[in-house]
């Protein structure tokens, strides 16, 4: 690894404004709060599903099929892009788009939805952010990409003018999406979970919108700061820019093959703890990683992190875990790859004490470590 000068040492996610220790408590209330209103969905002849209030999609039973929703930001990933369009002239806007898509659809397809329909959410600080023609043009190019990748069709959204809450010439993005679970057998739900399944692990393309207020934080103290070069040669900010992957599609092919997927994970924020985001008491045993691109280990060595802070804070090159019967697996894995998709069968799960152990690394993350479902 090239040696590249920083200021000062040791950051962690919690130092630069995301600490989770004080972020779950209050997603907990708000998650026994919205239970209260479950019955003005009955007063329309429909019923949420016990069991999906914080998961990844909100479910409910709407007669002959399920329904899914779920709403997602990007979160500071824009802010690299405008620093890099400085030093390439490059705009990123369809990567950045096509990241906002892949942080709500990638959430939705966790319970066996099928994408119908995405809403855009743009609040910006002033009209310079809509007024950059080649930007916008980027990102509504690649906006209506990556609907297309998710099979769904760009409903409506907003684009909010907030002068004073946002900054000039920057916004913040997010969108919603809504799915269909049809039939209602292809619901996946943690109630499936069994000792012994498999997990599968599909390798990330990199960062993507998870520990980027991290990422930022070293830029600043790089002398070189994104254009600091990384081993592969190419600079810190462009590894920071790939697109998040989108698996609308390839969950819908292994379902459509019959694959029986117990579980899924969505691994953005809490890392790989997020492995035990299901309720009941299983050890999830991680026996094999993927190695970790060069965006993650320049981030560790410069930032002099353990292996423990960059397992919770970053997918580390494994940002979707699906959970399966052994007997699944090499199935699964040849659709995979016909999708385009790496995976590698990493571990397995057993009936013990809540927590992940990922023996490569020697890292154990308890359940206290996680915690946002009551």
């Amino acid at each position: 690894m090239k040696k590249t000068h920083v200021k000062d040492k040791t950051i962690t996610y919690s130092q630069v404004g995301d600490n989770y220790a004080t972020k779950d408590p209050v997603l907990r209330y708000a998650l026994s709060q919205a239970k209260k209103t479950g019955n003005n969905l009955k007063s329309c002849g429909f019923e949420e599903l016990e069991g999906f209030r914080g998961e990844s999609a909100f479910v409910w039973d709407q007669g002959k099929y399920f329904m899914a929703s779920v709403t997602e930001c990007l979160g500071t990933k824009n802010l690299i892009a405008d620093e890099m369009r400085k030093h390439t002239g490059k705009t990123y806007y369809d990567v950045i788009a096509q990241d906002t898509v892949a942080t709500f659809i990638n959430d939705l397809v966790t319970v066996g939805a099928k994408p119908l329909v995405v809403n855009a959410y743009w609040a910006i600080g002033d009209n310079k952010f809509i007024c950059d023609k080649r930007k916008m043009t980027d990102f509504i190019n690649g906006w209506t990409n990556a609907c297309n990748l998710a099979g769904a069709v760009w409903g409506g959204g907003e684009t909010s003018t907030l002068k004073g809450i946002i900054f000039p010439d920057t916004a913040d993005l997010a969108g919603s999406a809504v799915g269909i679970i049809s039939p209602k057998e292809r619901l996946i739900s943690e109630r499936k979970l069994k000792g012994g399944d498999r997990i599968l692990f599909l390798k990330s393309n990199g960062i993507n919108a998870n520990g980027v207020s991290l990422a930022r934080s070293l830029a600043g103290k790089l002398t070189g700061g994104y254009k600091s070069r990384l081993d592969n040669g190419l600079s810190f900010g462009e590894a920071l820019l790939s697109p998040t992957n989108i698996y609308a599609n390839l969950v819908q092919d292994l379902l459509n093959h019959n694959i029986d997927i117990h579980y899924i994970v969505n691994i953005t924020g809490h890392g790989l703890r997020k492995l035990m985001r299901a309720r009941q008491k299983f050890t999830y045993i991680v026996e094999k990683i993927f190695k970790p691109t060069g965006v993650f280990s320049f981030i560790k060595n410069n930032l002099h992190l353990s292996d423990h802070e960059m397992y919770q804070t970053f997918n580390m090159g494994m940002d979707y875990a699906l959970f399966m019967p052994a007997g699944d697996t090499e199935k699964a894995q040849n659709i995979i790859k016909s999708n385009k998709f790496e995976s590698i069968v990493a571990g397995y799960i057993k009936k013990g004490t809540r927590e992940v152990v990922i023996k490569p690394k020697n890292i154990i993350y308890k359940s206290e470590s996680y915690s946002i479902k009551n």
